[in-house]
This record gives structure tokens, sequence and C-alpha cells, in this order.
């Protein structure tokens, strides 16, 4: 079991720090790990339910005195997080936050949570996070995409109460069906998830044979959705309700589809734009021409100027990625010039170069050598 931290340390105040300290180190944190900010995360969760636990230890003076005095040792004495939030789940800590800070605390952070003893909490099932692998291409003009995924939906069978029928479902007599129990400590009063039904209200006294009572089944579903162009490595698209079924009815979790890029065999991007390195030949770069290039439009031609040095960039405008949020817009395919020159020639071709060895204008002037190396410089810094 991971070792605890100091909870002082953990909401960032002073051993000396006044009520009013604590309240206000408590609610920055609890706003920046809410779960309904950090959607999916289990690290800012996890940080969340730590803010509470030294808060309701902190915040209580015969519990900050114990902790002064003996430290997390006092959990063996007190059932552990302090004796405040012991046997409370992920819910119990919202509604606390809720009425602590009110509808002010942040957007949609309050509304769903109701007061304490409001009844019972809605169940959310877990998300799914899968990869699409995506081509140059398919990002250029975004794409419609039809996966089979593997998923928890409510038992066919019973309908996902986990009972075999409606007689087999029972009142849960220790919360009256509330799936709540009250708990008082001093001035406070706060519920938790009952702990004989977990929340449910109900009690099951046979078992659905086909799910053996977890009111869930492992099937598979064919989930369609449309990617945007423009998409970049790493985004993810959330798919609401495409996740998990939760036991015993609930809310379905959500689809988390992480972009992949495949990586092209002769396009490479940079952000927006394209880039494409092209090999000509010396007659081409001396002379000038037309070249095919490839774009992720397809095949286009490109002309060389003549004279065009080695490590020239040529812009083809519009040639690149959209920007997934001015969609109208689009990147440049930017073309980098190599220039081929031969390892072998024939004699008929060494005449010809041996004939222009001496030609003037055959050797670059001191600005024509510089502007060429500035442009490789970078490969050897």
């Amino acid at each position: 079991m991971a070792t605890k931290r100091d909870y002082y340390e953990v909401l960032g105040v002073e051993k000396n720090a006044t009520a009013d300290e604590l309240k206000k180190a408590y609610r920055k944190l609890a706003l920046k790990y809410h779960p309904d900010r950090n959607p999916g995360d289990k690290e800012a969760e996890e940080k969340f339910k730590e803010a509470a636990e030294a808060y309701d230890v902190l915040s209580n003076p015969d519990k900050r005195a114990k902790y002064d005095q003996f430290g997390h040792a006092m959990d063996q004495d007190m059932g552990g997080y302090g004796g405040g939030f012991g046997g409370m789940d992920l819910n119990d800590i919202l509604r606390h936050v809720s009425s602590m800070f009110g509808a002010d605390f942040g957007g949609g952070f309050s509304g769903g949570f109701g007061g304490f003893g409001g009844g019972q909490s809605q169940r959310r099932g877990d998300d799914i996070r899968i990869r699409v692998k995506l081509t140059l291409q398919e990002i250029a003009k975004g794409t419609h995409k039809e996966i089979k995924i593997p998923v928890m939906t409510p038992c066919s069978q019973c309908g996902g109460s986990g009972a075999k029928d409606s007689s087999a479902i029972k009142t849960c007599q220790h919360c009256g069906g509330t799936g709540r129990v009250v708990q008082r400590h001093g001035f406070m009063q706060m519920a938790s998830t009952c702990p004989t039904c977990g929340g449910t209200g109900k009690m099951i006294t046979e078992k659905c044979p086909h799910c053996y009572g977890q009111g869930v089944e492992k099937t598979e579903e064919t989930v369609a959705f449309d990617i945007p162009a423009g998409v970049e490595e790493g985004m993810t698209l959330r798919l609401r309700g495409k996740g998990n079924a939760p036991q015993f009815g609930g809310v379905r979790g959500d689809l988390l589809v992480v972009i992949t890029e495949v990586k092209d065999k002769e396009l490479t991007r940079d952000g927006n734009n394209i880039i494409y390195h092209m090999m000509i030949d010396v007659p081409t770069a001396v002379l000038g021409g037309s070249v095919e290039v490839p774009t992720i439009d397809g095949h286009v031609r490109l002309t060389i100027e003549p004279g065009t040095q080695p490590g020239s960039i040529l812009r083809m405008r519009g040639k690149g990625l959209p920007d997934p949020n001015y969609r109208s817009m689009r990147g440049d395919q930017l073309v980098q010039v190599m220039v081929y020159i031969p390892e072998k020639v024939t004699p008929e071709q060494r005449k010809t170069f041996e004939s222009l060895r001496d030609q003037s204008n055959i050797t670059a002037s001191d600005s024509t050598k510089h502007d060429i190396f500035s442009r490789f410089k970078h490969i050897f810094e």
C-alpha cells in the first residue's frame, strides 16, 4: 500500500494554517481535480479524494490535534480517512464539496449532485479507450469509421437488475430503499452509500442465472462516427454514452477515440504543412523543367525554374492539411529540392562536364556559396 502524504503537504499549507486558509486551499484543489473537469483521469480523481481526506481531518479541531500528535497512525483508531470519509465513495465527496461551496463552485459541478440524503446517486459505467489509425489522406478530408468494440451492456435476460425475476428483488431494510445512509459528525450531517445494498436500494434474493447477478454482460457493438478533417496525433474524440454500462442500471460511460497517424512513405507532416523531399537531376536544376510531385490530393506537376539550387524550398500553397478549427484554411506543401550528382559517367558525359569546368559561371560566387551553405547549416548543428 502506498504511503500517505502529509495532509498539510497535500493542501499546500503551513502547519499553523487558519480555518479560512484550509478552506481556500481545499477549494482550489477541489476545483482543479474535480472529476467533471478531468473526465476519465484516474490520477486526478485520486488527488481529488486525497484533498478531501486531508481537509476532513485538518478542518476538524479534534482530528487535527490527534493528527498533529500521531500522524497517520490516528487512522487505526478513527476508521481510515481520519474517521470522516470512511466508507464514502466519490459521489459522497462530490456532495460534500457541493454543499460546502455551492452552485458557484464550477461549471456544472453542483448540478445533479443534490443535497445530502437526496436519494440514490446515478451510477456511471467505465469509459472505453480505443486507437484509430488514419492516413494523411483521411486526415486531410475527414473520414467516417465503423468499428466493432467489446463492451459491457445491461444483461439481456434480467435487463440489468441482476435478479432472476422481479420477485427476487427486495427493498433494502438498512437504508429503506434510498441507497444512502446518514452519518452525523458533530454539527455536520453527511450521507454515504449504503454498505448493505451498495447504493442500489435493493437486495437480490436470487441472482440472474445468465449474468450471475452482475446485471451486465460482455457483448460486441458496432460504433459509427465521423472524424473531422485536420485532426492530429494524440487528439481524443469523446463519444458520449458509447462506453460500458454500469452494474444495476445507470448511465453508460464514454468511448474515447485516440487518433494515431500512419506515417506516409513520401510525405511528412509539420503542423498543417506537408513536407516533401524531391530529388532532381543536374540538367533539370540547370535548365529548369517540369516534374511530378505527390501531394495528399494526388500527383501534380511542379515547375522547376532554371538555376534552382540544392536546398531550395518550393512552396505549393493550399496543398497542406486543413486547420481543425478553421477548416476553410489549409496549410502549404513545402518541397525541398535536392540535386543528384551522378556517381559514374560515360566517356561522352565526361567530355561534356570537362568542357564546362573552366567556364566562369560554373563556379559559385561567394554570396551564392553563403546562401547555399546557410540552407544546410542546421543539419550539422
